[in-house]
């Protein structure tokens, strides 16, 4: 393991073994660099690990406690730490539910964006980001009604539309305008700008019937969505029509007004 000078020897004890003021100085200034940066740098790894330990532990517990369950104190008895220390992390349950939602949405993503580059159909490449997002969430469907009932207030931070849940939100709407842009239409580019908002809304009510779902693997909630897709691609080359174009395209942009 390696040492510091200042963990070898005493400071006082090199200090009079340097017989000249200019070379006392000199010795000063590289004691203060390797006391001063080195513990520092410790320092910042132990808090990114012990936050790190906080995340994972809060995500065990949220998946198989649920949300009403966790709580701070929970979360730091596991840890071995204070509740103020995992107060310093994350002020509050909310903060850790918001890293629920980005844990889940980046899970997400990984599992939909290789899937998408074996095609080029627009509705099999919905189909792939309804689905995925849908696997992702199954671990938690036990529990699932409890976020909802945190969520549902207008002013909650927990709310998929607040503004601290953007983070989660935007790579949510980054798949589907992912989904858009990758394939082969001749939608205009009026209706297709307001594709990504729209199909983000929708597969916040998919979400919202699976919560309630309680079919065997949730499988209403699939039939629902191949209904719905199938709807879709009856629809949307109605919008190359110059008679129904615009307001198709209007009636999206209302329906977009949803997201924030």
């Amino acid at each position: 393991m390696r040492h510091s000078v200042t963990h070898c020897v005493s400071p006082w004890m090199v200090w009079f073994a340097v017989p000249r003021p200019r070379h006392r100085r000199r010795f000063c200034y590289y004691l203060n660099m390797f006391s001063s940066v080195h513990p520092t740098s410790q320092n910042a790894r132990k808090s990114e690990r012990t936050r790190a330990q906080l995340r994972d532990l809060a995500l065990r517990s949220f998946r198989e406690r649920g949300y009403d369950a966790t709580t701070i104190r929970l979360i730091a008895t596991e840890a071995g730490v204070s509740v103020g220390t995992t107060n310093y992390h994350f002020a509050s349950k909310a903060d850790l539910v918001q890293e629920l939602y980005l844990d889940v949405q980046e899970r997400h993503r990984d599992a939909a964006e290789p899937r998408l580059r074996e095609t080029t159909d627009l509705i099999e490449r919905l189909r792939i980001v309804y689905t995925t997002g849908l696997d992702q969430l199954a671990p938690y469907h036990p529990h699932a009604a409890e976020f909802v009932s945190a969520a549902m207030a207008p002013r909650s931070t927990l709310n998929p539309l607040s503004a601290d849940s953007s983070p989660a939100r935007d790579i949510t709407e980054a798949l589907f305008a992912e989904a858009v842009d990758g394939a082969k239409h001749s939608l205009p580019a009026e209706l297709v700008a307001e594709l990504p908002r729209v199909l983000f809304v929708s597969h916040l009510l998919l979400a919202l019937y699976w919560v309630y779902d309680d079919s065997a693997d949730q499988r209403r909630t699939r039939r629902l969505l191949e209904s719905g897709l199938a709807l879709v691609k009856l629809a949307l080359p109605l919008a190359r029509l110059p008679l129904l174009r615009k307001p198709l395209t209007e009636l999206l942009a209302l329906v977009g007004e949803a997201r924030p």
